[in-house]
């Protein structure tokens, strides 16, 4: 193998591929033994710009139709993974009818209609700056939309959305990554059982927290809606999350439903709640972050039960859906053996917690909840300015990072799917001698990496390894979001997270309140 470290690119003509594929492609390319990094991407204006920000290449003009490769490492391994790049995108595309007639891949929405006259629903996968162009296309042809695609301005996702509620369509999205339909997962989601509970949710992570716990608990899901994280700003208004409401208030197989998101404007939110208010369904509502944040029901919306975290949405619904009073005792109060065996181990410099998240409603969760019972906790995207991060790369005290933000993801593939990142910082982080704590999220199900547990497994015991060399102990804490159905399978998971040690609870909420204990019994101690 040789030294030479090198930067190659290549542009395939005329070839498009969404986001997920290529964020796959660029994480498998990066697993090539001697390749430090790799992306792959539609060669527009503002993936041209991630990669020059992220020191792989510079100069090249944009050329939306073109797919762009670059690979940065060793010479021969270089080689060897545009290799691979090359034959999955150089790999074609066909169907067949039952007749055995090749069908000519589509190559824009009306003639994938033609091929599939039924279809209600259009999942658009753009570049931002083209997404608004395809979902109007989209919407005129009848289709209902779901906009993966981000950086949408948010004029055109307002007009998009007035668009689709005037002709009775809906807009999940702009970046929306997570949606169940009819029991089909799109985007980043979760196999769930069908059931009589339907979701609104104005965060991809947090949907599916909710609707693993759901299923996990016993229950399913009629519909998962997902509206993209600015729906709930005052510019939009709540116009896919109402109209997502109504259509599970008018659905006979939906029961119970549940409204999820960071904090909304204020005005949207009373607005939200009151529409779910007038409706005869039981509605489960978290904000998390936001007021009311008395649990149980709204004093004077007797059909609104709010929920602190998204453990408590769950559990609420699925004790509403089986006509019992719902439990929010969390397990996580009552510290368990081991834990308090781990805090025992802990030196008397090692108080503090580090959150690797990647999910972002995870770390927001978490900030809620840690800021609670700890004080100050910094953060590359915190709660209060006074806390974020001077240096996102570099953390003080107790800090929670989300490792999704687009600071880390410039000509990366997202966390969800590319571990690498997290493994280095877990690695750093656990090396510090005043951290106790180091507390992580897993997601699973379709889009997300096939094992994760493969990747961190290893990283998890050399960080022990490394801490017990200087005589010291790490306490890794941790929740999995997915389920049984989920192609990497919850259990298996969930095994090989607990053989290397790791503190498991069955929620990200359970986690933190479980992270925070250890710190204040070491402390106590």
């Amino acid at each position: 193998m040789s030294d030479e470290t090198t930067i190659v690119h290549k542009k395939f003509v005329d070839q498009y591929h969404d986001s997920v594929s290529l964020m796959q492609l660029s994480a498998t390319l990066c697993k090539v033994p001697g390749v430090d990094e790799a992306s792959a991407v539609m060669a527009t204006e503002g993936n041209l710009k991630l990669i020059a920000d992220a020191g792989l290449l510079s100069g090249i003009e944009p050329v939306p139709n073109e797919l762009l490769v670059v690979i940065r490492g060793d010479a021969d391994a270089v080689a060897e993974a545009m290799d691979i790049a090359e034959a999955s995108l150089d790999r074609k595309v066909s169907g067949e009818t039952g007749d055995n007639v090749e069908l000519t891949p589509p190559r824009g929405i009306e003639m994938a209609l033609d091929q599939m006259a039924e279809a209600n629903l259009a999942l658009i996968s753009t570049p931002g700056e083209y997404a608004a162009a395809e979902t109007l296309k989209a919407l005129r042809l009848g289709l209902n939309a779901m906009v993966f695609s981000d950086n949408v301005d948010l004029a055109d996702e307002l007009m998009l959305k007035r668009f689709a509620r005037d002709h009775d369509l809906l807009v999940m999205g702009p970046d929306c990554g997570t949606a169940i339909v009819n029991g089909v997962p799109l985007g980043f989601a979760n196999f769930v059982r069908r059931g009589p509970i339907g979701v609104v949710a104005a965060s991809g992570t947090g949907l599916q927290q909710v609707t693993c716990l759901i299923d996990r608990l016993g229950q399913g899901i009629t519909q998962a809606i997902g509206t993209g994280g600015h729906d709930l700003d005052e510019h939009i208004g709540g116009i896919t999350m109402l109209h997502g409401l109504r259509a599970l208030e008018a659905d006979d197989e939906t029961k119970i439903i549940v409204l999820i998101s960071k904090p909304p404007a204020p005005e949207i939110a009373d607005h939200v709640v009151d529409v779910a208010a007038r409706a005869d369904k039981p509605t489960v509502v978290n904000f998390i972050g936001s007021q009311p944040m008395a649990k149980g029901v709204v004093e004077g919306r007797q059909h609104i039960h709010w929920a602190r975290t998204l453990e408590d949405a769950a559990t609420t619904a699925v004790a509403l859906a089986s006509g019992t009073e719902p439990d929010l005792e969390l397990a996580a109060e009552s510290v368990p053996a081991e834990a308090v065996d781990a805090a025992r181990r802990l030196t008397t410099r090692q108080r503090y917690i580090r959150g690797l998240y990647s999910g972002g409603t995870f770390c927001f969760e978490a900030l809620q909840i840690l800021g609670t019972k700890l004080g100050t906790v910094y953060s590359n995207t915190p709660l209060r300015e006074h806390c974020r991060l001077t240096n996102p790369w570099q953390s003080r005290g107790h800090t929670l990072i989300d490792l999704g933000d687009d600071e880390f993801t410039r000509g990366r593939p997202h966390p969800i799917i590319d571990h690498r990142l997290r493994n280095e910082r877990l690695l750093e982080e656990s090396a510090d001698p005043d951290v106790g704590v180091i507390l992580f999220d897993v997601v699973l199900g379709y889009g997300a990496h096939d094992d994760p547990v493969e990747e961190m497994v290893p990283v998890l015991w050399k960080a022990m390894g490394n801490a017990d060399k200087v005589g010291r102990n790490v306490v890794f804490v941790a929740s999995v979001c997915g389920t049984e159905n989920d192609p990497q399978n919850l259990a298996r998971q969930e095994a090989a997270l607990r053989q290397a040690k790791v503190l498991l609870a069955n929620s990200n909420a359970q986690a933190v309140r479980l992270a925070a204990s250890v710190i204040e019994r070491a402390t106590v101690g």
